[in-house]
């Protein structure tokens, strides 16, 4: 899919909205844990699938589905696919790095990729800043990929390959508060920045 205007502009006032921070850390490096309704291991594909309510939990990110594919390379890094039910979607969140924000995300399809360090919303994919328990920003897309290593997220509003000029990625962003208004006592962190590549890279 080639690159969008409205897609890179997105990107770009979000990046400059997000403002703060990285998502948690140390999160890559605590144990998952998973509550379920049923498990199944595959010993020899090293694969654990968990079905029924699941709810995942490790450090501060939270995520919910109804089935959990989790994965766990030669290396150790941990990989899960969670799948919503039909009609729903499954859900993500994760606090921000030294502030009092998180992100949250939908899809119904939701990649953890604890190797990169990044997470994928697929279809219907929607992605949310919330500071405290308020909503600052949110975008829409179809695919949305957040990733905390490189800074870098990127939306893309179409289905790989699809032409439908229909197709757009939705924003709405809060704008930065006033110079008079009072500055909140936290330590600002590094902004998230923009992907220049959208459509292009390989996730």
């Amino acid at each position: 899919m080639k690159p969008t205007t409205a897609s890179f502009l997105v990107g770009l006032a979000l990046a400059l909205s997000l403002g703060p921070a990285l998502a948690e850390r140390a999160d890559r490096d605590k144990p998952m844990n998973i509550e379920a309704d049923a498990m199944r291991y595959d010993d020899l594909k090293q694969v654990n699938v968990f079905t029924g309510r699941v709810v995942v939990t490790k450090g501060t990110i939270l995520a919910r589905g109804a089935r959990v594919e989790v994965r766990k390379d030669a290396q150790g890094y941990q990989f899960a696919t969670i799948t919503a039910a039909p009609g729903e979607l499954a859900y993500y969140r994760e606090k921000r790095e030294g502030v009092d924000e998180y992100v949250e995300g939908q899809g119904e399809v939701i990649d953890y990729d604890g190797k990169a360090d990044k997470v994928i919303f697929t279809r219907r994919a929607v992605m949310r800043r919330f500071v405290g328990s308020t909503m600052n920003d949110e975008v829409t897309g179809n695919v949305i990929v957040y990733n905390n290593v490189t800074e870098v997220f990127t939306v893309d509003a179409a289905k790989p390959g699809s032409t439908n000029p229909d197709a757009r990625v939705r924003a709405m962003l809060s704008p930065a508060p006033s110079a008079s208004a009072p500055k909140a006592p936290a330590q600002p962190s590094a902004p998230l920045r923009p992907s220049t590549r959208l459509g292009t890279e390989k996730n």
